[in-house]
């Protein structure tokens, strides 16, 4: 019955996409949140108002960044399903309970700087490339920082039910200066059901950390076009790493 429900719902959205009288999927609005002091973790928030249920959520997700990780009791996701309900109630909800892991007072502190960033609605930037100075610093004294990003399609994907083709992803670390090589920061083998139906992906932008007497580190946040109820819905990961 729940996976017949579930054929009906999602075979409706696709129909109204592919009709062109439905382009409602939610886009989630990203926070960096920061680092904590050495760098060691990295955590952000994504907030919105969910399509089709009208619900608000918010989920914060903090990683190791050495070993791109989530941290014990990770991510923090809350949504109110109440009619009414306000996504700063849901944003609320979700600080309380985070704060166990590591205080936002910190992270404030730790912030780091954005190096890079395209929205979802961007059309003239590269969704699969991004190239940034890891710092303000003029002229630089780092290596430029690329990333690649390539879609891996993965069509037996069980959580798409046959509605739509899945996709995961590989991430490129490129070497810009002369000796340096091409490393592979991820590959995707399967696709973690936390992401629903993932059918894209782009680069989101590039957050950058030096902390006092610690090595660098790095995330890339990437964003998710995935299967929703009235559009494709957008969600973010971020992937980690030392520069």
């Amino acid at each position: 019955m729940i996976m017949t429900l579930l054929r009906l719902i999602a075979g409706a959205a696709l129909f109204a996409i592919a009709c062109g009288t439905a382009r409602a999927g939610d886009t989630a609005t990203v926070e960096i949140l920061g680092f904590s002091a050495d760098g060691g973790i990295f955590a952000f928030e994504e907030y919105g108002m969910q399509d089709g249920s009208g619900f608000p959520y918010a989920n914060r997700y903090y990683i190791n960044t050495a070993s791109d990780s989530f941290l014990p009791g990770t991510p923090v996701r809350v949504r109110i399903d109440q009619d009414g309900a306000a996504i700063v109630d849901a944003r609320s909800q979700a600080r309380a309970q985070a704060q166990s892991v590591i205080g936002d007072a910190v992270l404030a502190e730790n912030r780091g700087f954005t190096a890079g960033w395209n929205s979802v609605t961007e059309r003239s930037s590269d969704p699969f490339r991004i190239e940034v100075n890891p710092r303000p610093v003029f002229p630089p004294i780092d290596e430029p920082l690329e990333f690649r990003l390539t879609e891996l399609p993965m069509p037996d994907a069980a959580q798409c039910h046959g509605l739509g083709e899945a996709a995961g992803f590989r991430l490129m670390r490129v070497g810009t200066a002369p000796g340096t090589q091409t490393d592979i920061v991820h590959e995707d083998t399967t696709i973690p059901t936390s992401r629903g139906c993932p059918l894209g992906y782009g680069l989101a932008g590039v957050q950058t950390f030096h902390p006092a007497g610690g090595a660098p580190v790095f995330a890339v946040i990437i964003a998710i076009r995935a299967l929703g109820f009235e559009g494709p819905d957008h969600r973010f990961i971020a992937v980690t790493g030392a520069l």
